[in-house]
């Protein structure tokens, strides 16, 4: 009661107002008041820190302002009726095919690709204490901020090997779940899967054929069995429904997985399943694949050589101490690089089919494509001038954009002839006993070990030097500057085209992901069909430099992002563009249904009735929209209302005439036209 009252006291004092006689106030009063100067001074500080402040607490306040505008938007959104103006979306596919009557009818495989499967963890080193089973890939990643060298530690695979480094296994999730969303709120497959549940469908006749997209597509089946759990999925599911062949959508990657599925399931044991040729036949109703990366990607070129695209190009122009600085000592790109390196399943996505796909130096497929909408389509402008010396009229032709220059060194090398260039000679750029460098990984985090430490800096002079490589080429530049990671790699992948796919050599496995180097199965009424987005610009060859001396131990190569505006408008920031989804170009996802297997060919003896489905691309409407139902790039296409009714449609048991064939919008006729291979 005492200290009650004494607080009471003191919170009813009230300051002393002195006169100007500079009188002094007494004892007690000066014990807590201070002298009037002490007063100004303590409002001066006061000030002070108010103005310093004022700049940071406008910010946090605006930001807070922001953040609960955006919430109570949220929160109005999903509070106010669904079937209110303006609120009501668009009636999923699934729904408005249901009440037309259409049913589940063909069972359902579902083929993930690269990056987008969940990983999870069994065994760990000690600093994973607590993961047992969590998520290290596809989810919160809060690992990545917890812990992030130990996460980076787990999702490293055996250099040497490919296979699971000792003490730590890392496994796909199983079901439906490993790629419904990459992230929360994100999704993949969630959406079809929640259109197939629509017309019946349910986990009795769908399936999700999860694998560890990390690995070499054969090391799926030594380490996981995860091919020979895919056969025998699709065996039982035919059974138990009715004996209804299956329909099978793979996305991106998941497309030449399950291309060496077919391949592997014919084959006899031990290298191959043994279902014999007559397999996919039985089983086997139409392929439906989504973006799909059949003759590689040029992307992955540039993840390879210096972990770049042209988001992160674009990023160290504008903020080079993000990317390039020791944030932290965390070297980003050096552990990205490393990590990604260990990947075998990256060098199953490099451009397939050399020169006679891609181009060369003087020609490509592509050569005719305009990015500028402005311009006229045909860039092949003729400028008429008068000769002077036999009075005719000479017409100057426009020199083409060279795609087929994957890798140029300067944008002057870009544009050259051909006959202006260096000689490549394959045996200069070959690794020589005097250009290794032992190297370990780092005791410390001030050197983080990629492969370009097994390479000196001659050597990286020599390919520089070299100026401009294709697709042919390039193999032998990742060669030189990531041998250990080719050497593994290439003895699972070929990039290449064969001439005769009767010889004996095509029946090894390391050719039955390339479409170029094996044939269709004998199934003359199976379907298979390309479905992917057109409209956006995708990378498709790259202007680099060499990185500052500073750098050059460890990632020595980078984009020129100074490297910008050509003649047609497709040079933007060190990367050329054409037509696609915005991570595969038409060409590869494309040309094998528009030509490679179109009607009877040597890539397709059984004559498989092949069709392209394409989607134009439609930025969404508004923000509530989302990622758009009209959206056709490489991930959100999964969303896209006219691609998963045409995929319900089919498992429905429509035949691709009843989906109206071929609807084309891109070049990819022309195109293949172009292409210069024997069918």
């Amino acid at each position: 009661m005492a200290s009650n009252f004494r607080l009471r006291k003191l919170c009813s004092l009230r300051p002393v107002k002195f006169s100007s006689n500079n009188h002094r106030p007494e004892t007690g009063q000066s014990k807590f008041f201070g002298t009037n100067s002490g007063v100004k001074d303590e409002k001066l500080k006061q000030n002070k820190l108010n103005k310093q402040w004022r700049c940071i607490d406008s910010c946090c306040w605006t930001i807070g302002y922001l953040c609960i505008t955006w919430w109570l938007l949220l929160f109005l959104y999903h509070c106010l009726p669904a079937n209110w103006q303006g609120f009501k979306g668009p009636e999923p596919p699934g729904e408005r095919l249901r009440r037309s009557g259409t049913t589940a009818l063909h069972p359902v495989v579902l083929v993930p690709g690269i990056v987008t499967g969940g990983l999870e963890l069994w065994e760990g080193r000690p600093c994973s204490d607590g993961l047992f089973r969590k998520r290290l890939w596809g989810g919160s990643f809060t690992e990545v901020f917890k812990r992030p060298m130990c996460w980076l530690e787990h999702l490293s695979l055996n250099n040497e090997t490919g296979l699971d480094p000792p003490g730590i296994r890392v496994r796909a999730v199983p079901g439906l779940v490993e790629a419904d969303y990459f992230a929360p709120g994100y999704f993949v497959w969630a959406n079809l899967i929640q259109n197939f549940a629509r017309i019946g469908y349910e986990e009795k006749n769908m399936y999700m054929a999860a694998y560890d997209w990390r690995l070499s597509f054969q090391n799926t089946e030594t380490r996981d069995q995860a091919l020979s759990r895919l056969k025998s999925k699709i065996e039982l599911m035919y059974v138990t429904n009715g004996h209804k062949k299956v329909v099978v959508v793979p996305h991106s990657m998941g497309a030449i997985y399950f291309l060496h599925f077919i391949k592997w399931v014919e084959a006899p044991p031990p290298m191959g399943g043994g279902g014999g040729a007559d397999w996919c036949a039985k089983y086997i109703k139409a392929i439906m694949n989504i973006g799909p990366t059949f003759l590689g990607v040029p992307k992955i070129v540039g993840s390879l050589l210096s972990v770049e695209s042209k988001d992160l190009a674009f990023i160290r122009t504008m903020a080079p101490r993000l990317v390039d600085a020791k944030i932290l000592g965390l070297h980003t790109l050096e552990h990205v690089t490393r990590v990604s390196r260990t990947w075998d399943s990256i060098v199953s996505l490099l451009p397939k089919g050399g020169e006679a796909i891609w181009g060369n130096l003087d020609w490509s497929p592509e050569e005719n494509y305009v990015c500028a909408s402005k311009k006229e389509k045909n860039h092949r402008s003729f400028v008429e001038r008068s000769n002077t010396t036999n009075d005719k009229s000479v017409f100057e032709v426009q020199e083409s954009t060279k795609y087929g220059r994957i890798i140029s060194f300067g944008k002057r090398t870009s544009e050259l002839h051909s006959s202006e260039l260096p000689t490549f000679n394959s045996q200069e750029h070959a690794l020589r006993p005097d250009d290794t460098v032992t190297k370990s990984y780092p005791p410390s985090s001030e050197k983080v070990w990629t492969d370009y430490d097994e390479v000196s800096g001659d050597s990286i002079y020599r390919i520089f030097r070299n100026s401009t490589f294709t697709a042919k080429t390039l193999l032998d530049l990742l060669r030189s500057i990531a041998p250990i990671m080719m050497k593994r790699a290439e003895a699972q992948f070929s990039h290449g085209m064969a001439n005769n796919l009767d010889d004996h050599k095509y029946k090894n496995y390391k050719y039955w992901s390339n479409p170029l180097e094996t044939k269709l199965p004998d199934a003359p009424h199976m379907e298979i069909y390309c479905l992917y987005g057109v409209g956006i610009p995708t990378e498709r060859s790259y202007i680099y430099k060499l990185s500052p001396s500073s750098r050059r131990r460890s990632i020595p190569l980078q984009i020129d992002s100074s490297a910008d505006g050509n003649h047609n408008g497709c040079l933007k920031g060190g990367v050329f563009f054409v037509d696609g989804d915005g991570t595969v170009p038409v060409l590869s996802s494309g040309f094998m249904c528009a030509k490679g297997w179109r009607g009877k060919t040597r890539f397709n003896p059984s004559r498989i009735s092949t069709y392209v489905r394409e989607y134009k691309h439609q930025a969404p409407a508004n923000l509530l929209e989302g990622r758009g139902i009209t959206s056709s790039t490489h991930v959100d296409i999964m969303g896209n209302v006219a691609l998963v009714e045409d995929i319900l449609r089919v498992a429905a048991g429509a035949p691709g005439v009843e989906l109206g064939g071929d609807k084309i919008h891109s070049d990819i006729v022309e195109m293949s036209k172009k292409v210069r291979t024997q069918l």
